[in-house]
């Protein structure tokens, strides 16, 4: 019996050190060393150097002159990182089913000069509720809000957002698109920041 009790209390130590503790420290040094930005949470500055958020996660921008992003439904009022989910809603859900068209409601309200078909991630939620990238039709479609709220021409918008279009992970995985916080940055960057405008 203490044989056993032995080795049992041994064998559960060194799973402790090993997965507990090497495994960890291990991969922690390993991303510090090839992948350090994306170690410390891809952070994202402004122009003066304060942290605006991550290129990892999806956040809220409500004035005309920044795009925006697909919906949330991470926490209560959306884009909160610590509740990070889906809404689990089926596709015969009605409660989807109003979610979508409220949203449908109000970017056709924000934007009243796009005329074609509304992409579908500028109403849907990810299945985290906190994405930050858009596909490029998406960012695209809300040229003309942008361009007319920053007094700028919208050929000059579109330019920007496709050349902040980031292709295919490994040339192959998901689809070109853009992410909402770099895109928002470049325009201000360009364009100059809004007066009066946090975001």
């Amino acid at each position: 019996m203490l044989d056993t009790l032995r080795i049992a209390v041994r064998t559960t130590l060194l799973t402790l050190l090993v997965t507990g503790l090497l495994y960890p420290l291990g991969m922690t040094l390993l991303a510090q060393l090839f992948f350090p930005s994306r170690a410390h949470g891809s952070l994202v500055t402004d122009g003066k150097g304060r942290v605006v958020g991550s290129g990892l996660i999806g956040q809220r921008f409500r004035s005309p002159n920044y795009f925006q992003p697909r919906p949330s439904a991470a926490g209560d009022l959306g884009y909160d990182a610590a509740a990070s989910s889906g809404s689990n809603l089926g596709p015969s859900s009605h409660k989807l089913r109003a979610r979508v068209e409220a949203e449908l409601k109000r970017v056709r309200k924000d934007n009243p000069q796009a005329s074609s078909a509304i992409p579908v991630d500028l109403v849907t939620a990810s299945a985290s509720g906190l994405d930050p990238h858009l596909s490029v039709s998406a960012a695209l479609w809300q040229v003309s809000r942008v361009a007319t709220a920053r007094g700028v021409a919208t050929e000059r918008v579109r330019t920007v957002i496709l050349d902040h279009v980031e292709g295919r992970e490994l040339g192959v995985i998901g689809e070109p698109r853009v992410n909402v916080l770099l895109l928002n940055l470049a325009m201000d960057r360009q364009f100059g920041q809004p007066t009066g405008v946090t975001n």
